[in-house]
C-alpha cells in the first residue's frame, strides 16, 4: 500500500512539473512530509531525485516539440548556479527564516496578481518571439539560485513568472524552458545529499516511477491545455508556495519576537 502511495504521490509531483515547470518538489515534499510521515531530512534528497528525473523526461520531450529555449536556459541557468553558490556562501550570515518571510509575501503577490488578472489573447504554441529585458532575467535567475541555497526550494516559481512577463516569453515555453533548468539545479543539488549517504533507495523508486509516468502524461497534455488554464493553475502553485514559505518563516521568526 506505501509503494502505491508513494507512485501516486511521485505522478502527481511529475504531472505538476511537467506541466508548470516548478519541478514538483513543491508538491512532493509536503506529501512526503505531512502525509506520508517521511522525515524531511529524507524526503528533501528523494524530492532532488525526482526533480532530476522528471526533468530529463519533460526535458526531452519539449526539446523534441521545440517548445524549450535552450540558449536561454542555458543563460539563465549560468546565473542560477552563480546565486545557489552565492547563496551557499552567505548562509550563514542571513537568517533563513527572515527570507522565507519576504519570498513568501513576493511569492503571495505575483500568484494573486496571475490568479486576479485578465487573461490576455492566446499565445501559439509556435509563436515567434524574442526574449526581451536579459539583465532582468539574469538578475532575478541569479537572486532564484541564491533563495534556493538559502530555503531549499526550487528555482521554477520564480523563474516561470520571471520569463513570461519580465522577459515576454510565451508562457508554455517559460514552463518547458524552465523543466530543462531544473534538472540541472537538482542534479547539482542532490549530488552532496548522494555523497553523505542520505539518498534511499527504497524510497526514490518507487517515486521516480510515479514521476517518469506523470511528467509522459504532463508532456502530452500541456500542448493541448489553453495559456489561461495553466497561468491560473501555476497562480494557485504560487499561493501554495507562498503559504509554505510564510509558515516557515514565521515559525522561525516567532521566537525571537518575544525574546
Amino acid at each position: 500500500m506505501t509503494v502505491l502511495l508513494l507512485i501516486a504521490a511521485g505522478g502527481l509531483a511529475g504531472l505538476a512539473g511537467a506541466l508548470l515547470g516548478i519541478g514538483g518538489g513543491v508538491v512532493l515534499v509536503p506529501a512526503l512530509v505531512i502525509g506520508l510521515g517521511i522525515p524531511l531530512e529524507d524526503a528533501v534528497p528523494a524530492s532532488l531525485m525526482c526533480v532530476v528525473a522528471g526533468s530529463c523526461a519533460s526535458a526531452a520531450s519539449y526539446v523534441d516539440k521545440r517548445l524549450s529555449d535552450i540558449r536561454l536556459g542555458l543563460t539563465l541557468e549560468l546565473a542560477t548556479v552563480l546565486g545557489a553558490i552565492g547563496g551557499g556562501l552567505v548562509a550563514a550570515y542571513i537568517a533563513p527564516a527572515m527570507v522565507a518571510v519576504v519570498f513568501g509575501l513576493f511569492t503571495f503577490y505575483v500568484g494573486l496578481h496571475s490568479l486576479l488578472a485578465r487573461s490576455r489573447r492566446q499565445e501559439p504554441v509556435d509563436a515567434a518571439y524574442t526574449p526581451m529585458n536579459y539583465p532582468l532575467g539574469v538578475s532575478g535567475s541569479f537572486v532564484a539560485g541564491g533563495l534556493s541555497a538559502l530555503l531549499g526550494v526550487g528555482g521554477g516559481p520564480l523563474k516561470v513568472p520571471l520569463m513570461n512577463s519580465g522577459m515576454r516569453v510565451p508562457f508554455k515555453v517559460a514552463t518547458a524552458t524552465s523543466n530543462l533548468m531544473v534538472g540541472v539545479t537538482g542534479a547539482a543539488s542532490v549530488a552532496s545529499y548522494a555523497w553523505r549517504g542520505h539518498v534511499k533507495l527504497e524510497l526514490v523508486s518507487p517515486l521516480v516511477v510515479g514521476v517518469l509516468g506523470g511528467a509522459y502524461l504532463g508532456t502530452r497534455v500541456m500542448p493541448r491545455v489553453p495559456t489561461a488554464v495553466l497561468k491560473k493553475v501555476f497562480a494557485i502553485v504560487l499561493l501554495l508556495v507562498a503559504g509554505q514559505m510564510l509558515w516557515k518563516g514565521g515559525v522561525g521568526l516567532w521566537p525571537s519576537m518575544w525574546k
